[in-house]
């Protein structure tokens, strides 16, 4: 394996793109050549203004560019067709999830242990922001209806880091538009029986005022994206 992935869906994150492209370049990724894919999803604050001035080269970066806002599974959906790295992992524009995390997160599918890596924020043994109880209670009952629905012992569904052996995440089909791409993806890596692994990482949560934009809608359609993609498609 030797190239790395790295999908970045963007929309308003004019405060913190820049500093999360610098953190991604820095990143160690165990020899892995870093391939960036951002994916702006007609942002409105600045931010595509930004990414359009981006010396692209200096970030080994595909920028694309979303003419509607249509959502965070639209814009991996994009990202996808894109990919030509052996592994892939996604990588949201804010700053809740750190890309020093890619080193721990990384070796299980390098060494060919597992098919997907996924980083949890709630198996413990890592710095965590504690606040939004209602989060993380709806964290764990999203988490809870996966194991029970798919017969596995997930703890974060929801996660923003995902990782990807390269042709198993091509040989997903992405339908979903938004933040229900989470419980859809999750379903079809435990229907395809992929070896799933979690490991445990840091998070630097932020509040609705710092940007945070899933809301508890997201929460019920990710329960209705369950229980449709456990018996279909």
């Amino acid at each position: 394996m030797k190239k790395l992935s790295i999908l970045m869906p963007v929309f308003n994150e004019k405060a913190t793109i820049m500093s999360i492209l610098e953190q991604v370049v820095a990143a160690d990724t165990i020899g892995l050549e870093k391939e960036l894919i951002v994916v702006d999803d007609f942002s409105s604050d600045g931010t595509g203004d930004i990414l359009r001035q981006l010396d692209a080269s200096k970030y080994n970066a595909k920028i694309l560019f979303h003419e509607k806002n249509m959502g965070k599974g639209a814009a991996l959906r994009t990202a996808q067709a894109a990919v030509t790295g052996d592994i892939v992992i996604i990588q949201d524009a804010d700053l809740e999830y750190d890309p020093r995390e890619y080193i721990n997160l990384l070796p299980p599918v390098m060494q060919g242990r597992a098919d997907v890596v996924y980083g949890s924020r709630l198996s413990g043994g890592k710095i965590t922001r504690a606040f939004k109880f209602r989060h993380l209670l709806g964290n764990r009952v999203l988490s809870l209806l996966t194991n029970i629905l798919f017969d596995s012992t997930i703890t974060d569904m929801e996660t923003c880091y995902k990782v990807f052996r390269a042709d198993c995440f091509k040989r997903i089909t992405i339908r979903s538009n938004r933040f229900d791409f989470e419980p859809e993806i999750t379903a079809k890596v435990l229907k395809q029986h992929m070896r799933l692994y979690e490991m445990p990482i840091a998070y630097y949560g932020r509040d609705y005022s710092e940007g945070k934009k899933i809301t508890w809608k997201d929460g019920v359609i990710a329960i209705w994206t369950l229980f449709k993609f456990r018996f279909v498609d």
